[in-house]
């Protein structure tokens, strides 16, 4: 008999699983207690992000070394120690300082399109961000370098090192919430990053892309500002008065907000799409955790 044929589950038979999609869905209930869904990030994804990011902090270690090699400023045992303490310097202040600027976002995780977020569903603090990137030496780097770079070590402290970074490796594979040591620490999530629901007659105007902003840069204006600008990029400039209009308004919130770099009259238009769209998709990240920007008075982070 066909499983159509035999009727409906009876309470004691076996659920068919979950699609993978909806076993990564995890709802958090932000301050205001609304919850919202976000999709936890694939540990494919997050490889990705991490092997990009070892690549540039490496890559940076790396270049140094050829240069003073190059140069014979040090001797081949004194390069060694040296490619260790300056890839250690270079990569610790680059996570941290990364995801401070960028929110939760390191290089790797934004062309991955990850981030970071808290559990409590508020904005990441300094704290956590410092502590879930410090636990991460311990984790991952500290035993990999004891391993390769000491030739002195004995062979069962070796083991007991890579017993420990495979064990680290199949904790966010093990975990509901894909949380490695430092994000238990750190009471964070690795999440997609959401997309902005633009409007339809906005969100399919092509644009060609090319001007990004700080947090620094859209901390000024609120969502009455961003209303005003949305009607008037509803229309497209079509005559002369309507493109000297436009061009006030780019070169206006250029100075408004110190964007230091010149905004050509050709690419007026796309400065204030790309405005437009980072800033709407920064005021719905605020709202989502709790910081709602009615205009430009509202007081910020400052």
């Amino acid at each position: 008999m066909s499983r159509a044929a035999a009727g409906p589950a009876t309470p004691g038979s076996r659920r068919p699983p979950r699609p993978a999609a909806l076993r990564r869905q995890w709802q958090q209930v932000p301050p205001e207690g609304v919850p919202i869904a976000f999709t936890i990030a694939s540990l494919g994804s997050r490889f990705g992000a991490q092997l990009l990011d070892i690549l540039l902090t490496y890559g940076g270690a790396f270049l140094l070394l050829l240069t003073l090699l190059w140069a014979g400023a040090l001797t081949w045992t004194a390069l060694a120690a040296f490619f260790a303490l300056a890839s250690f310097f270079i990569r610790v202040p680059y996570y941290a300082l990364a995801e401070l600027v960028w929110n939760g976002r390191t290089l790797g995780k934004r062309i991955v399109g990850i981030r970071v977020i808290s559990l409590d569903g508020r904005r990441l603090t300094p704290h956590q961000i410092v502590a879930r990137n410090l636990m991460k030496e311990v984790e991952v780097f500290l035993p990999i370098a004891t391993i390769f770079g000491a030739a002195d070590t004995r062979g069962v402290l070796n083991l007991l090192l890579l017993a420990w970074f495979v064990g680290v490796l199949f904790v966010p594979v093990l975990n509901r919430r894909k949380q490695r040591l430092g994000d238990m620490l750190a009471d964070t999530i690795v999440v997609d990053t959401p997309r902005a629901a633009l409007l339809p007659d906005l969100s399919t105007v092509e644009t060609r892309r090319g001007y990004e902003f700080t947090a620094a840069h859209l901390d000024v204006y609120g969502r009455y500002e961003l209303q005003v600008l949305e009607e008037i990029l509803r229309v497209p400039p079509k005559s002369a008065e309507a493109r000297e209009k436009v061009g006030t308004i780019a070169q206006t919130i250029r100075r408004r907000i110190g964007y230091d770099e010149a905004v050509p009259p050709a690419r007026e238009w796309d400065f204030l799409m790309d405005f437009y769209r980072d800033q709407r998709e920064f005021l719905e990240s605020r709202h989502l955790f709790g910081d709602s920007r009615e205009d430009k008075f509202h007081p910020g982070d400052r």
